[in-house]
């Protein structure tokens, strides 16, 4: 009963949070300098290009009457609290607000044309990472200071301290062809190539493999080192409680006393990351999106930051948030499932 308790108040909690997330980040990006309302002025100013056709049209000084015009064009005219009301609300946490960099499509629209390059990105790299990394740790810590664990030790933090970006750039130079003599195995570039919707069923799979390969394997090289250590340690840890050695004291092996019950109890801090699948549709590596131009989330916001586009920024916040917040839930919901003794009646 406590634990249904915890989890209903955990869920309440959901929308002051989401509100004090968003209402935060929304009020901070009304005052950062570089705007939406800059940007028109400078544009009429003849320093940049655009579609904004307000009042007089292109003017080399603006009258406070212009100037007003562009801040009603945006809303800018509005108090804080009404634009984030009208945001929240009306705009439906700004799913229905036009980007201001694309001002036909919604936010939405332009986060749905990424979603599924997104989520078949995150989801696989989440999961290899698991893959990788929890058998490794295992097989780590049962074979802990033998030449093994030394040698994945040493290629492990190689991994770990080599930047995503700069491993990626340095795989495209060796694996796709972009330097003479080097081997042309894997595309440059992109999601998919350019007669994808032409090509069947199989040939699309491997060329969805093929582009997501080397994305995929820097992603997982940099998720690797703590992933890894995190359940080495662990396990070691649980490998030398008393429990351990009763089990084999009585008789069991020390494999059934790993296998049966200390494997169990090593998971818990695994879990603790799990709750991000929910979010790894929206918290895409930006820098290896970048490197391999993937048209993903990651890349998306990175775009809508520098160009200044609020309303997409703010989408992505506000369903990273939220994903993030029921993932926490979702953590501790793993913890009661690996271990029935965890109660949170003092949380």
């Amino acid at each position: 009963m406590e634990r249904l308790d915890y989890f209903i108040k955990r869920l309440l909690l959901i929308f002051p949070t989401f509100i004090g997330i968003t209402g935060l980040c929304f009020l901070i990006v009304q005052f950062v300098p570089g705007g939406p309302v800059e940007q028109a002025i400078m544009q009429m100013k003849g320093f940049g290009g655009g579609e904004i056709s307000i009042g007089d049209g292109a003017a080399q000084s603006i009258s406070e009457k212009q100037r007003r015009e562009i801040e009603a064009y945006y809303g800018f005219d509005q108090p804080v609290y009404q634009r984030y009301w009208k945001w929240l609300v009306t705009d439906r946490i700004g799913m229905a607000m036009p980007s201001y960099r694309f001002p036909n499509k919604t936010a939405w629209q332009l986060i749905k044309e990424r979603f599924k390059v997104s989520v078949i990105f995150g989801i696989t790299g989440f999961f290899l990472s698991y893959l990788v990394c929890i058998p490794l740790g295992i097989f780590k810590a049962l074979r802990h200071n033998t030449t093994f664990d030394l040698t994945s030790s040493i290629i492990v933090f190689v991994g770990y301290a080599i930047p995503a970006f700069a491993m990626g750039m340095v795989l495209k130079m060796l694996l796709c062809g972009t330097v003479e003599g080097m081997w042309d195995i894997f595309p440059i570039s992109g999601f998919h190539s350019e007669g994808y919707p032409l090509m069947p069923p199989l040939e699309k799979a491997k060329d969805i493999w093929m582009h997501m390969f080397l994305p995929v394997l820097c992603y997982v090289i940099g998720n690797f080192a703590v992933l890894t250590l995190l359940m080495k340690n662990s396990l070691i840890e649980q490998i030398s409680r008393d429990y351990i050695r009763t089990v084999v004291a009585k008789g069991g092996s020390f494999t059934r006393a790993v296998w049966g019950h200390a494997f169990r109890n090593a998971l818990i801090p695994i879990a603790t990351g799990m709750g991000g699948i929910l979010t790894v549709m929206f918290a895409g590596s930006v820098i290896i999106e970048q490197v391999f131009e993937i048209p993903g989330m990651g890349r998306l916001s990175l775009e809508a930051i520098v160009g200044r586009d609020y309303p997409v920024f703010m989408e992505i916040l506000a369903l990273t948030s939220l994903l993030g917040l029921l993932g926490n839930i979702f953590s501790d919901f793993l913890y009661v499932l690996i271990d029935p003794r965890i109660n949170f009646q003092k949380s």
